[in-house]
């Protein structure tokens, strides 16, 4: 008999198949006593394993590139973290195995992450991932990852570790399900990224039996189990639709009346370009040069190495909008030479700009490796800052700017409501205005962006953060400056036509996203994407804005 499950759908495109379980995590190893002369050796063999496992996820990385192999790079630098292997030598030497050592460290590891605050305790799947990855090769038994089968199949797990999501292959994985995780997780991410269609946050999707057949709807968040044929066959039609409509339209993003919203690409590396080409992606409008700082936690890389990576992504977009968003350091991306090691909760502490006003000297050289890679080149680059709260924060960065000789717009992200609230005041500092709905909404709502339990206040559609992007529009259109999106809720095709009445600029999104925004614009004209927005606001709740603007939109 056909049902329907809710979660919260996260890449598009519809999946019908059998579930396949993933292979289940590693079980708790035997707490038993070591003799004090075997502490050397079982030592050896942690940080061997650790090494093994760093090296694998680096490696898958390799294998993966874009925006995955910075994940699984940092991933790695986890497992390497030197106050965890330092705490499991001392567990190992009061009597610990190895396997149990590595298992009670990271149990504090963890506990302390949960308990950080939001970003933190959001890599807490990370981290259990890289836990059972070094305990299933001390104990000798496979690696917890995706199951093997020669037939396509529908997989649901509890959450998906970056290792597992990253190479994933969408010929045999035509969906996924998980029971936790966010619309802005790291699987969620990497899902946009290889096109497959996901659904997060399904409570009791563990329950589904395995070989039952499930249809996946990415875009609804809905999953049919045992499907009828006559729901199969509409949901068929309504994805072969869905993709002759991508390849009926082409060339930049406009309404159906000509009204146009630039369609860009959010990267965070060279290695992320050729799909942003390939998707027709006017330019880029988030570049997440915190990646290059990831590769090492100790100290940042030298001004020639940054001036490198950026001039290769500049040169791909001639004549195109590249906007750079400098080094958004902390919470959950800490860095030894930049970030506070002890704050209590470092998501609400010394993060992105204001770390960098306290290290000008970090600013100062990435700020110098910019204006220098974009020597010569006719591209129309655009520096941002994150984390801007005032225009305190506004002036320091522009001045910053100015003193490193960018010859660049300079530009504010609106993450924290207090700048949407006063975006009139910081635009008499910058030029432009970059909405992070993301972390916008993880600040409004004071809800975790990685945690299943709180999705419903990460959903994009919540009126009181459709409020926030029309401030800041308005703010905008009034200095006649502009003020874009770079969050992912830019990637939903219908809020893509909701921002644009709310009065945005441009969008920017994961590069699999941008032909289904441009193909839904196409079909709306100006007017209508207003009235629709308007319907949202009007909302009270995520999904009563949706279906108001569906509404409008779909002319009912």
């Amino acid at each position: 008999m056909e049902t329907t499950l809710r979660g919260v759908g996260v890449s598009h495109g519809v999946a019908i198949g059998e579930v396949r379980h993933m292979g289940t995590a590693v079980l708790e190893p035997p707490a038993k006593q070591i003799p004090a002369e075997e502490a050397e050796r079982e030592q050896g063999r942690a940080r061997q394993a650790v090494e093994a496992v760093a090296a694998d996820l680096i490696a898958r990385g390799n294998l993966a590139g874009g925006e995955a192999q910075h994940v699984l790079e940092a991933q790695a630098m986890m497992a390497q973290d030197p106050e965890l292997i330092a705490d499991v030598d001392r567990r190992i030497a009061v009597g610990s195995t190895a396997e149990r050592g590595v298992y009670d460290a990271f149990a504090a590891y963890r506990a302390l992450l949960a308990n950080a605050g939001e970003y933190l305790a959001g890599r807490v799947a990370d981290l259990d991932d890289v836990r059972n990855r070094i305990v299933a090769r001390l104990l000798g038994v496979p690696m917890p990852g995706v199951p093997d089968s020669d037939e396509p199949y529908v997989l649901i797990a509890r959450d998906l570790a970056p290792a597992d999501t990253a190479l994933l292959d969408p010929t045999l994985v035509l969906g996924f399900v998980t029971e936790e995780g966010g619309p802005t997780s790291h699987s969620a991410i990497l899902a946009r990224a290889l096109g497959v269609p996901a659904v997060v946050a399904l409570p009791g999707a563990g329950e589904i039996a395995e070989g039952t057949v499930v249809a996946v709807d990415g875009s609804t968040g809905e999953i049919f189990v045992e499907p009828s044929q006559e729901k199969r066959s509409e949901m068929e039609s309504a994805s072969a639709a869905r993709k002759a409509a991508l390849t009926a339209v082409t060339g930049p993003g406009a309404t159906s009346d000509g009204h146009k919203v630039p369609l860009l690409a959010n990267v965070g590396g060279p290695g992320d370009v050729p799909a942003a080409l390939e998707a027709g992606a006017e330019g880029v409008g988030l570049f997440r040069t915190e990646f290059l700082f990831l590769d090492d936690s100790k100290q940042a890389p030298s001004e020639e190495k940054q001036i490198a990576a950026y001039r290769a992504v500049l040169e791909a977009f001639p004549e195109g909008r590249v906007v750079v968003r400098v080094l958004d350091a902390g919470a959950d991306k800490p860095l030894e030479f930049l970030t506070p090691a002890d704050e209590p909760n470092p998501a609400l502490g010394v993060r992105g700009l204001r770390s960098l006003l306290d290290h000008p000297d970090v600013l100062r050289t990435q700020l110098t490796a910019l204006a220098r890679a974009a020597e010569g080149l006719p591209v129309y680059l655009e520096v941002m800052a994150p984390m801007v709260a005032d225009r305190a924060d506004a002036k320091a960065f522009a001045d910053a700017c100015r003193e490193a000789g960018l010859q660049a717009k300079f530009g504010a992200m609106v993450e924290i409501p207090s700048a949407a609230l006063r975006a009139r005041s910081i635009l008499q500092e910058v030029e432009f205005l970059s909405l992070g709905t993301n972390d916008l909404a993880q600040y409004t709502f004071a809800a975790d962006r990685q945690v299943g339990a709180v999705s419903r206040l990460q959903d994009p559609w919540q009126p009181a953060l459709l409020d926030l992007v029309s401030l800041s529009a308005e703010a905008a259109r009034a200095e006649g400056k502009s003020c874009g999106v770079c969050g992912e809720a830019a990637s939903d095709p219908l809020l893509a036509c909701v921002l644009t009445g709310l009065g945005v600029t441009s969008l920017s999104m994961g590069a699999a996203s941008i032909p289904y925004v441009r193909a839904t614009l196409a079909k709306h004209t100006l007017a209508q994407c207003e009235r629709a927005a308007s319907a949202a606001r009007a909302a009270d709740s995520a999904d009563e804005a949706r279906r108001a603007a569906q509404a409008v939109l779909s002319g009912e």
